[in-house]
C-alpha cells in the first residue's frame, strides 16, 4: 500500500487588510491541501496600515472559524524571504495565488516564470476571486474606511472594528 503524503499549500499576501476575497480563496484552498499556510509578508516598503502581529491575528481568527470536516488545518507564519524559499522551507508543494483582474494575471504569470526556475518542484495554481470579490483589494477598502465609507460588505466583522479603531488611533 502506498503511504500516503501530506499535500501542504502556500498562500501568500500581505493582507492589510484581510478581505472578503482572501477569505473567499482561503476557504477554497482550504479544500485542496491538507495543511494550508498562510504567509503574511512583512512588508515594511508598503508602510502597512496594521502591525504584522494584527495582521496574522486577522487571519487566524477567520482560518478557525473555517476549520470542520475535510478542511486543511491552517498555520499562518510572517515571511521576508523569496516565496519559493518559504515553500521549501515549510514543505509546500503548491503556491495558491488569488486573481481579480488580467492585471493580477499579468503579474502572477512573470512570478510564475521566475519561480518555476528557481524551484520547479513547486507548482502555483490560480484561483479566480468570485465574482462579487473582484473590485475589493485591501487598498480600496482603506481608502473608503479612510473617507469614511462602509467597508462591511467588504471585510469580515472583525476586521471592521479593527479598521475603526486603527483609524481613530491614527487621528
Amino acid at each position: 500500500m502506498a503511504q500516503s503524503t501530506k499535500r501542504i499549500g502556500l498562500y501568500p499576501g500581505t493582507f492589510d487588510p484581510m478581505t472578503a476575497g482572501h477569505v473567499d480563496i482561503i476557504r477554497r484552498s482550504m479544500k485542496l491541501v491538507d495543511e494550508l499556510v498562510i504567509a503574511v509578508a512583512i512588508a515594511k516598503s508598503k508602510g502597512p496600515l496594521f502591525t504584522l502581529e494584527e495582521r496574522v491575528e486577522m487571519i487566524e481568527e477567520a482560518a478557525d472559524a473555517m476549520q470542520g470536516d475535510g478542511m486543511a488545518s491552517v498555520r499562518v507564519l510572517p515571511f521576508d524571504n523569496l516565496l519559493v524559499q518559504l515553500a521549501k522551507e515549510v514543505g509546500a508543494s503548491v503556491i495558491l495565488r488569488g486573481l481579480r483582474t488580467v492585471t493580477d494575471f499579468e503579474y502572477e504569470y512573470q512570478m510564475v516564470g521566475m519561480n518555476s526556475r528557481l524551484e520547479p518542484d513547486v507548482e502555483t495554481i490560480f484561483l479566480m476571486a468570485e465574482a462579487r470579490h473582484q473590485a475589493v483589494s485591501s487598498t480600496l477598502v482603506r481608502e473608503i474606511a479612510k473617507m469614511g465609507g462602509d467597508i462591511s460588505h467588504f471585510v469580515v466583522p472583525s476586521v471592521v472594528e479593527r479598521m475603526r479603531k486603527k483609524l481613530a488611533e491614527k487621528k
